[in-house]
């Protein structure tokens, strides 16, 4: 019986993860790389970041995230560069992801600049069959140790910014590799290839200084997927004496997020998130830990007078 609740809580679980295929990380406002890429080269140094995150801790084969990004100006242009890596491992299944972001800054007011990116790269899925389950020992879709897939694909955002406020809307994959959606990739040899979801992001948020130690940002996320309910973060975070955020999120149909984060130097940055499992999964876990490592670096970094709110 153990088991039988395990497997259909699973299936619950497993509809979250079909509507939600991008690596999507409780920590993403301190770095919107991987949710928008015009974010790239919107400050005025480089930031390197390194993040890992155990999903569902107890629960065998539960998923795992590793992603290193970095991202800077491109010299005193308008423009922008970024990098990011991810792997996510999920049950039998492997997904590696490599992008390249550019994005264009201009000034559209005394306080406000916009971003417009574009990024480009590619998805290698691996599915190792011999770790499957099946019926029928001669189904050609499972012949062979693993199953492996290399998928490009390409994305686009906006980002309305100044030093107190954000504001931006993206679609990380805008090619689909189902043939019943728009903008499709396919052909007879793709047939078999995994039908990556498209994925709609629209984020904001202000920092509020409450006293010169005291800086309140709240903050919100909405994710949007074709054929499934709309999902949102709602986020608080505190500044305390510019050195350390505490804070809070509520993601609906999923979790409650605590998260923390220290300025250890004046280029150093630690951060941890724990997530409350709001679902059935919750009774066969003990939540999701997140660790974050930043480096801000460059010319001008020592210069700054201000904290980094976003």
């Amino acid at each position: 019986m153990r088991k039988l609740i395990v497997i259909v809580c699973l299936a619950f679980a497993s509809a979250t993860v079909n509507a939600q295929q991008d690596v999507l990380l409780s920590q993403y406002m301190f770095n919107h790389l991987l949710v928008n890429p015009a974010y790239a080269g919107s400050h005025d140094y480089m930031m390197a970041t390194l993040l890992y995150r155990n999903q569902w801790v107890k629960w065998d084969n539960a998923p795992t995230t590793e992603v290193a990004t970095l991202h800077g100006p491109i010299g005193s242009t308008k423009l922008g560069w970024g990098a990011a890596l991810s792997h996510d491992h999920e049950g039998v299944t492997d997904r590696t992801d490599f992008y390249l972001n550019l994005a264009y800054h201009i000034k559209v007011s005394n306080r406000l600049k916009l971003g417009m990116g574009l990024r480009g790269g590619l998805s290698y899925w691996v599915r190792k069959n011999s770790d499957l389950l099946y019926w029928d020992q001669n189904d050609p879709k499972f012949e062979g140790d693993k199953t492996t897939h290399i998928l490009p694909n390409l994305g686009a955002g906006l980002y309305l910014y100044s030093k107190r406020f954000y504001a931006g809307v993206s679609a990380p994959e805008v090619l689909s590799y189902d043939p019943d959606k728009a903008l499709s990739v396919n052909n007879d040899e793709l047939k078999e290839v995994p039908h990556q979801v498209r994925h709609y992001f629209i984020t904001t948020g202000v920092a509020i200084p409450l006293s010169p130690d005291i800086v309140l940002k709240p903050s919100v996320l909405v994710k949007y997927t074709p054929n499934t309910p709309v999902e949102a973060d709602f986020n608080l975070n505190v500044l305390l004496a510019n050195i350390i955020w505490i804070g809070g999120s509520y993601r609906t149909q999923d979790a409650a997020v605590a998260m923390v984060e220290i300025q250890l130097t004046r280029k150093l940055r630690l951060g941890y998130a724990y997530d409350f499992t709001l679902t059935d999964v919750r009774d066969y876990s003990s939540g999701s830990h997140e660790i974050m490592l930043a480096y801000d670096f460059g010319y001008d970094i020592m210069k700054i007078k201000t904290p980094r709110y976003f």
